[in-house]
């Protein structure tokens, strides 16, 4: 697993971004297989309880606004939960016209610049490029 700072977070905050990221998961109303597992995944980093991922699970199908999750965050908290929304929304392959409006809102609640979206959309696509290289690099071997 690559090193984060999430799990520096108090628990209430990491709380309150699985709840952003369980969000983000029902906005196009299809939880794919990839996001399903970045939702695992960040949930695993977050060291989340295992009645508070019962209770995040269950929120997948019925989560709070956006601005009730963030009003549990600190700054750095709420730039965690917008750099995973966005690996969430393109863990898929593509960012479609909903996850987008949602992730424009997280950016406004966030008071994130305008080009705050495409600099971290650019960032997912260089680290799934790397990633692919690696698979590359192992089939090579």
């Amino acid at each position: 697993m690559l090193p984060d700072t999430l799990h520096k977070l108090p628990q209430s905050e990491r709380f309150a971004y699985a709840k952003i990221l369980a969000y983000m998961s029902q906005i196009d109303n299809e939880l794919t297989i990839e996001e399903m597992a970045m939702f695992e995944q960040r949930m695993g980093t977050a060291l989340l309880s295992p009645s508070q991922r019962k209770e995040i699970r269950v929120s997948l199908k019925s989560p709070p606004p956006l601005s009730e999750s963030l009003s549990n965050l600190s700054a750095e908290g709420g730039r965690l939960a917008f750099r995973d929304a966005v690996l969430m929304c393109a863990a898929d392959g593509t960012v479609d016209d909903d996850e987008m409006e949602a992730l424009k809102e997280l950016a406004e609640l966030l008071f994130l610049g305008d080009g705050a979206i495409n600099r971290m959309l650019s960032w997912v696509r260089d680290g799934y490029n790397w990633m692919q290289s690696g698979f590359e690099l192992l089939n090579e071997l």
